[in-house]
């Protein structure tokens, strides 16, 4: 990389950490200069990331001006239209940078890395559930990075075997296992831009409101998992090598995760309800300060040099860390703003044709939209891109007789569809990678008979609850 770039991309990760620093205020205020602020943060960043960036997110950079061009032409509302997409934008790169900043801290926590490694050293009878569970716990906190973190050590764990039809079914199994819990997590954490983006298009929802029946489709999720790994265990021809139960307790090993999701969950929450201000918004106030916190205890760092030690973390955060994210970070904001942008032009030719939604029972629009999501997913559509695209052109939930939790339960369900069978999703990038087979083998070789079967399930958990709500 020459000097320049490297120049850029810095300048690039300070302009997203100004729109985190930028977006934390305005969710308390609401004022409108703050948002415009996070807005030109975020622009800045992008202008710079773009001359290094490959070329899908370069793809995705010229649709955006395509369409912002459109919309100017077409539509006579196009500044709100604009202002609703960089708005967006704003959003997702300054969450994106908040979820960031708590993965960087966790990441060089030895007790994180001790704790990964002792669910992967779990015996067979437990390893499925103890990668599930800390798949849930670690995605929580690392959202792909729990995938990155833990399937790496499980690789590690299936390698220390020297028989190759066992290692490459503990491989697949454990791999997972790990991809089912974090995939899991997603209908319902105030931490994952699934529930984010979801109860952003739905009108009048609300995260409390959401969440509990949310937790059942993650249960669901999981328990589903759990069950299809148990009763199609793979049948080896010779007999199972014999494992002894992993070494230490359990409260110990998981005594560090657990004590940050309890501090990171508990303050958000508490932030919530104290102030009024949304779940997202407490959460990305709550994450700087516990981020910096986190470094400046973690072992190794003592006295005055505690602070030392935060303050230059947070520096190598702006200009390495968010740097070095800035495909994920083009590819994120720009899939929000297309699918905005791309809402806002579908809308008014939708009402030319006469197409209305409330016309339809309101049965067969939830099911509809939570079976496009992973049907889109693979054509190559990102949920956030195909949420953000057809969530907008959605009924009100009032005008389909149904409760907006309803709908969120449904767009956030099929999302996590979505990250277990896409091939492009990150989630099934990053586990055929560890497994060294295809997405698409990862998807739907691996997944597919858990996503049908999700599918079924979740499908008659979303009109059970049409039908009471």
């Amino acid at each position: 990389m020459t000097s320049g770039a490297a120049r850029r991309d810095r300048m690039g990760g300070i302009a997203m950490a100004g729109a985190l620093l930028v977006s934390i205020p305005h969710e308390f205020t609401a004022l409108p200069a703050l948002s415009w602020m996070a807005i030109g943060c975020t622009l800045a960043g992008l202008a710079c990331f773009a001359p290094q960036v490959p070329r899908k997110a370069a793809i995705f950079l010229a649709i955006g001006a395509a369409l912002l061009v459109a919309a100017v032409a077409i539509l006579p509302e196009w500044p709100e239209a604009l202002a609703a997409a960089f708005v967006r934008g704003a959003f997702i790169a300054a969450f994106f940078t908040a979820l960031t900043a708590i993965r960087s801290a966790a990441i060089t926590d030895p007790g994180i890395l001790e704790c990964g490694r002792f669910l992967a050293g779990q015996p067979p009878g437990r390893r499925y559930v103890a990668l599930t569970l800390g798949g849930q716990a670690f995605g929580l906190v690392l959202m792909y990075g729990s995938i990155s973190l833990l399937g790496a050590l499980a690789t590690e764990n299936a390698e220390t075997t020297d028989d190759p039809e066992v290692q490459r079914h503990r491989t697949r199994r454990m791999l997972v296992a790990i991809q089912r819990g974090f995939i899991s997590t997603l209908p319902w954490s105030p931490l994952a831009f699934a529930s984010a983006i979801s109860l952003s298009v739905v009108p009048g929802s609300a995260w409390a409101a959401a969440v509990p029946f949310c937790l059942v489709s993650s249960a669901l999720l999981a328990g589903i998992g759990w069950t299809l790994d148990t009763v199609f265990k793979p049948r080896l021809s010779h007999p199972a090598p014999q494992h002894g139960p992993a070494e230490g307790q359990w409260l110990r090993h998981l005594r560090p995760l657990l004590t940050l999701l309890a501090v990171l969950l508990g303050s958000a929450a508490t932030l919530h309800l104290v102030t009024g201000v949304r779940i997202f918004g407490a959460v990305m106030a709550i994450v700087p300060i516990l981020s910096l916190a986190w470094v400046a205890l973690q072992p190794g760092t003592r006295g005055g040099a505690r602070g030392t030690a935060a303050l230059s973390r947070a520096g190598q955060f702006a200009t390495a860390d968010l740097p070095a994210l800035k495909t994920e970070i083009t590819l994120l904001v720009m899939a929000g703003v297309i699918g905005s942008l791309g809402s806002a032009l579908a809308a008014p030719l939708a009402g030319h044709i006469g197409f209305d939604l409330t016309a339809l029972p309101a049965w067969v629009v939830l099911l509809s939209v939570f079976w496009l999501i992973p049907f889109t997913g693979q054509i190559g559509m990102n949920p956030i891109l195909a949420v953000s695209l057809f969530g907008p052109l959605l009924p009100a939930p009032e005008a389909l007789g149904i409760a907006p939790a309803v709908m969120v339960c449904a767009i956030t369900s099929g999302w996590a569809l979505s990250g277990a069978t896409s091939p492009f999703t990150a989630s099934v990038l990053l586990v055929a990678n560890f497994g060294r087979v295809s997405a698409l083998h990862a998807g739907l070789r691996w997944n597919g008979v858990y996503a049908l079967t999700c599918g079924v399930v979740l499908s008659g958990w979303i009109l059970l609850l049409a039908r009471l709500l």
